[in-house]
C-alpha cells in the first residue's frame, strides 16, 4: 500500500500533470478565446447587415412629415422591402405605436410592449440602439433601432428584428468540435507526458536505490553514467561523492570525542586548548561573549583571549588546575560576568590531551541576585526610617510631651504621616507582588482615554497650583480615543507621571500633555520643564527603589516604586512606556496603549 502510495507522488506524474495542466489551461484559454471572438464576429456582421439594410430604406422614411398620415405608404414600402430580406422591420412613431410593420399582426399596436422600452426611447433620442431578447417562443433575437429625422427632430423609430439562433447553434457545434479536439490532444498529452517523464525518473530511481544503500553502509554502489546532461553529471558527483564519503569517514572517527565534547556544550561558549596554550577549536558564542572583538579566534593564544583579563586564568593556573581534576573561575570582561570551568578532555593517561574551556554568561543571574539583595535592603531602609521616627516620638510622649498639648499633637501628626508613608510602601510593595505573581485582578473595559486624561489633569490641578505650575493640554477634549482598559490602573500611571512632572520642575514651569492616535496606537505624552534626569540614569529608573535623587525623593514622599508599578501595568495592556530626558531640560514620558476596535468609526480620524 505504502509502495503504491509512494509510486503515486513520485515526481514522474508530477511532470506529467504538470505537462497536462500546460496544454489543458492553453488549449481552454485558447477556445475560449476563439469561441468568443466566433460570437462577437457573427454579432458584428449581424449588426452590418442590420445597418446595411435601414440606411437603403430610411431615406424614403424621412420624406414624411407625419408618420401616421402616410401610414398606408409606410405600409406598401416596408412590404416592398420585407420580400427581400429575412428580418422584420417595424417602423414606430414618436408615440411608441408601430405605423406600419413586414409582420401585419404587429401593426397598431404598443411598442413598447413588442419591442422594449430602452431600445425604443434611445432610438426616439436620436441614438442608434441595440438589445439582444428571447421571444416568448424561446427563440433568440437581435433588436435595432434606427432613429427617423426629421429637419433634425426625431418623429419615429425604425426597427429591425432578427433570429440568431443560428449564431448560437453554431456556438454549440464549435464547443463540441473543440471539445473533441482537447480531449484526443490531451490524451496525446499524457502519453507523450509519461514517456518524458520516464526518461527523467528512471536515472533518479536509480540514484535513489543506490543511496540508500550507501545510508545502511554499503559504499561499493556506483551507478552507470549514460548520457552527458544534467542527470549524466549528477550520476557522475554521486559517483565522486562516494568515494570521497567512504574516505572521510575514517577521518572522522578518530575526531570523534573532540567533537562529541564540544557539541554537548553549544548553548555556552568553548575553547578547545592545545597543551600549548593555542585555541584550535571554538564555537561562535565565545566571539558572542568577546563582542566581536574576535572573529577567527583558532590559533590565538589562551593567555591573549583570557589571561590578561585576569592573572588566575593564564595558561599555567588553568593547566595546573586540570592536573588536579579540573577548576573554575569567574570573569568580568566588557560589562558581562562569565563562570569560567576547565578540564582535560581525552585519554587521563595521554600526556597529549587537550584543555577545554566553558564559558558560562551569568550576568543576568548575578544581576537578579544583585537586585534580591538591593531590594531586601531599600525595603528595610525605608521600613526602618518610618519607625525610627514613630519610635523616637512615640518615646518623647511617654516620658512626658502629653501633657503639652500642641507639641504632643504636632508629634501625633509626625506620627500619622509616617504610618501613612508605611502603609503606602505596603500597599505598593502588595500590588508588585501581585503584579509580578499575575495575581492582579483587571477589570477590562472598552473606555475613552481622553476623557480619562481629563479626569488625571483634573485631580492633580491642586498639586500644581500649590506650586505655581500650569498643565497645558494640548489635545481635542472632545475626542474620542477608544481603549480596552483598566480604568483605575492606567488612571493610576497618567497620575503617577503628572505628579512625578510636578515634584520634579521648580514653580511657576509649565507641563504639557497630549493625547493622539498613531497608527494602532493611542500615544499619552507628558513633558515638564523640570531638573532632568541624567543620561547614565535613564536605564535604570523603572527598577524598584531606584532614585536619581534619593535624598530629594525621600523629602518629596516618594518610594521609587511609582514607575516600576506604571510600567509593568502598561505591559500588561499590551502597550510600552518610554522616558527621555537630559538633565536640566525636563523630562518627557510617552505611554502608548493598543486601540480598541470594537466600535470601529469612532478610532478613526
Amino acid at each position: 500500500m505504502f509502495g503504491d502510495k509512494r509510486r503515486w507522488n513520485s515526481i514522474r506524474w508530477r511532470i506529467v500533470l504538470i505537462y497536462f495542466l500546460l496544454v489543458f489551461i492553453a488549449m481552454t484559454i485558447t477556445g475560449v478565446f476563439i469561441m468568443d471572438q466566433l460570437k462577437a464576429y457573427q454579432m458584428e456582421q449581424t449588426k452590418n447587415n442590420f445597418s446595411k439594410i435601414v440606411q437603403e430604406n430610411i431615406l424614403f422614411l424621412q420624406e414624411y412629415d407625419n408618420l401616421n398620415d402616410y401610414q398606408e405608404a409606410i405600409q406598401q414600402d416596408l412590404t416592398t422591402w420585407a420580400e427581400s430580406i429575412r428580418e422584420e422591420m417595424f417602423v414606430v412613431d414618436d408615440s411608441f405605436q408601430i405605423v406600419a410593420s413586414s409582420n401585419l399582426n404587429y401593426i397598431g399596436k404598443n411598442g413598447l410592449e413588442v419591442l422594449g422600452q430602452s431600445l425604443l426611447v434611445k432610438g426616439l433620442t436620436g441614438q442608434v440602439a441595440e438589445m439582444d431578447d428571447v421571444l416568448p417562443s424561446g427563440i433568440p433575437v437581435k433588436n435595432m433601432a434606427f432613429p427617423i429625422e426629421k429637419n433634425g427632430e426625431v418623429i419615429g423609430v425604425c426597427c429591425i428584428r432578427a433570429d440568431i439562433s443560428s449564431v448560437y447553434d453554431m456556438q454549440e457545434q464549435s464547443k463540441s468540435i473543440f471539445g473533441r479536439a482537447m480531449m484526443l490532444a490531451l490524451l496525446i498529452t499524457l502519453i507523450l507526458g509519461f514517456f518524458i517523464a520516464r526518461s527523467i525518473t528512471v536515472p533518479i530511481n536509480d540514484l535513489t536505490e543506490k543511496a540508500e544503500k550507501m545510508s545502511r553502509g554499503d559504499f561499493s554502489q556506483e551507478v552507470s553514467v549514460h548520457s552527458d546532461d544534467e542527470i549524466g553529471r549528477l550520476a557522475e558527483m554521486f559517483n565522486l561523492l562516494r568515494e570521497r564519503l567512504d574516505f572521510t569517514l575514517s577521518e572522522i572517527s578518530s575526531e570523534k570525542n573532540k567533537l562529541e565534547a564540544i557539541l554537548k556544550n553549544l548553548a555556552d561558549g568553548v575553547l578547545a586548548v592545545d597543551l600549548y596554550g593555542r585555541v584550535i577549536l571554538a564555537n561562535p558564542a565565545v566571539s558572542q561573549m568577546l563582542k566581536g572583538r574576535v572573529t577567527d579566534i583558532e590559533g590565538y593564544d589562551c593567555d591573549e583571549l583570557l589571561g590578561k583579563h585576569d592573572p588566575k586564568l593564564e595558561f599555567q593556573h588553568i593547566q595546573e588546575a586540570c592536573k588536579e581534576g579540573g577548576g573554575h573561575e569567574l570573569l568580568a570582561l566588557n560589562g558581562r560576568i562569565f563562570a569560567l570551568r576547565f578540564d582535560q578532555f581525552g585519554e587521563k593517561d595521554d600526556p597529549e590531551s587537550k584543555i577545554i574551556i566553558l564559558l558560562q554568561d551569568i550576568t543576568e543571574q548575578q544581576q537578579l541576585e544583585d537586585m534580591q539583595r538591593d531590594f531586601v535592603a531599600n525595603v528595610s531602609h525605608e521600613l526602618k526610617t518610618p519607625l525610627t521616627t514613630i519610635k523616637s516620638y512615640t518615646e518623647t510622649l511617654l516620658d512626658g510631651a502629653l501633657e503639652d498639648k500642641e507639641t504632643a499633637k504636632h508629634f501625633l501628626t509626625v506620627v500619622d504621616g509616617e504610618a501613612d508613608r508605611m502603609n503606602h510602601l505596603v500597599k505598593e510593595l502588595l500590588q508588585l507582588s501581585r503584579l509580578d505573581y499575575k495575581q492582579e485582578k483587571w477589570y477590562m473595559k472598552e473606555g475613552n482615554l481622553v476623557n480619562l486624561v481629563k479626569s488625571s489633569i483634573t485631580k492633580t490641578e491642586r498639586l500644581a497650583q500649590v506650586k505655581q505650575q500650569k498643565i497645558i493640554p494640548l489635545f481635542d477634549t472632545e475626542k474620542r480615543i477608544m481603549v480596552d482598559m483598566d480604568k483605575d490602573r492606567i488612571e493610576q500611571v497618567i497620575i503617577n507621571v503628572i505628579s512625578n512632572a510636578i515634584k520634579y520642575s521648580p514653580e511657576g514651569r509649565r507641563i504639557w500633555i497630549d493625547v493622539y492616535r498613531q497608527e494602532k496606537d493611542a500615544c499619552v505624552i507628558i513633558r515638564d520643564e523640570g531638573i532632568g534626569i541624567p543620561e547614565e540614569s535613564l536605564p535604570r529608573i523603572f527598577e524598584r527603589f531606584y532614585r536619581v535623587d534619593k535624598a530629594r525623593s525621600r523629602e518629596m514622599g516618594g518610594t521609587g516604586l511609582g514607575l516600576a508599578i506604571s510600567r509593568q501595568i502598561i505591559e500588561e495592556h499590551k502597550g510600552s512606556i518610554d522616558v527621555r530626558s537630559r538633565l536640566g531640560q525636563g523630562t518627557t514620558v510617552s505611554i502608548r496603549l493598543p486601540l480598541a476596535y470594537s466600535r470601529g468609526v469612532e478610532n478613526i480620524e
